[in-house]
């Protein structure tokens, strides 16, 4: 069967989902909530929502129209003041799940003039952090999250649908970053409809994915220097490849600042979360093939995987950094109001 045709189908069953997956993965509260298909009533608020559940990249692009259901919520805010339609920024969380940071991030978002949407990819699937064991969500769960949420912001008459921004922080940013690449894309919309921008906050690009087929929005990186959970030289040369194929890519490096730099915690370890800083390779989307490096050496197939799992290494470094506080924002400001414009 044609796949558009598929994907079509799938799209337009998301209203009678309810049931069966709340049945596997809903809490109580969740439970009790109806899925919001539509915003064409102008609410705010939480927001219940569907999306699928990819078991790995190679399900998301084969499977996304038959994937496993998934019901999630997202914080939705409209700007005080403004013009009737607006901007959105769709604001995706790390591994410890939403916190304090995103919600501020939301205000900010608010300030200037736009809608903000804070994704749960967590608390619907029954899932309370990932740090010491990202198996427990593909990465990719995130990126049809991301999407999800744009077809759900599209249908609010008070947001612009051809200005919505998606930002994310650790395996958020790597949804943010990702989501970039057209075959993400294709599997999980119906028509042209795109983000208009991607902001990233220090993803991890040692693994990274990769395809000749982008979206054509811009591209705003943020890394530390001292980021030793997702270093920041793989996104650097990450850019560098993105920007020799003609990507609009902005990347900000804030050299004295580790993971998380642009909350206001202090500096501290987290002996048992998992890194794949010492972890080199990449999915190619367009040919659907998974290699890793080790020792010099490109490892496909099986020696891939394993060494996908063997590569990965424990103990991290979060912690605020006054320069990137002070300056974050105001990048992302002049960022998002240049690709809005």
């Amino acid at each position: 069967m044609n796949t558009r045709i598929v994907r079509r189908a799938a799209l337009s069953l998301l209203p009678a989902i309810a049931a069966s997956v709340m049945a596997a993965c809903g809490s109580p509260a969740m439970m009790s909530s109806s899925i919001t298909t539509s915003l064409d009533d102008g609410r705010s608020g939480l927001i219940t929502f569907a999306s699928v559940t990819p078991r790995s990249t190679g399900d998301y692009l084969s499977h996304y129209a038959n994937g496993e259901k998934a019901v999630i919520t997202g914080e939705l805010s409209m700007p005080a003041d403004g013009p009737r339609v607006v901007p959105a920024v769709i604001i995706l969380h790390g591994s410890s799940g939403v916190n304090r940071g995103e919600g501020v991030w939301a205000q900010r978002m608010n300030a200037l003039g736009y809608a903000s949407f804070v994704v749960d990819s967590f608390t619907g699937r029954g899932i309370r952090n990932t740090e010491k064991d990202q198996t427990q969500l593909a990465m990719t769960a995130d990126i049809a999250d991301a999407y999800a949420a744009l077809r759900l912001l599209a249908t609010d008459a008070r947001i612009d649908k051809n200005r919505i921004a998606v930002m994310g922080f650790s395996r958020g940013g790597v949804a943010a970053l990702y989501s970039a690449l057209e075959p993400f894309r294709l599997a999980a919309m119906e028509g042209g409809l795109r983000f208009a921008a991607h902001v990233a906050f220090y993803p991890s690009c040692g693994i990274s994915y990769e395809s000749a087929h982008l979206d054509g929005s811009p591209i705003l990186m943020l890394v530390g220097g001292k980021d030793n959970y997702t270093p920041a030289a793989p996104c650097i040369a990450y850019a560098d490849t993105l920007r020799s194929r003609g990507v609009p890519v902005t990347l900000k490096e804030y050299p004295d600042a580790w993971h998380g730099f642009d909350r206001p915690t202090r500096v501290h370890s987290i002996p048992l979360a998992t890194s794949a800083r010492e972890c080199h390779g990449s999915y190619d989307l367009d040919s659907r093939t998974f290699t890793m490096v080790r020792n010099g050496l490109t490892l496909s197939g099986a020696s891939a995987v394993a060494e996908s799992k063997r590569c990965l290494t424990t103990g991290v470094t979060l912690g605020g950094d006054p320069e990137a506080q002070a300056k974050s924002p105001a990048e992302v400001a002049a960022f998002l109001n240049a690709a809005f414009e």
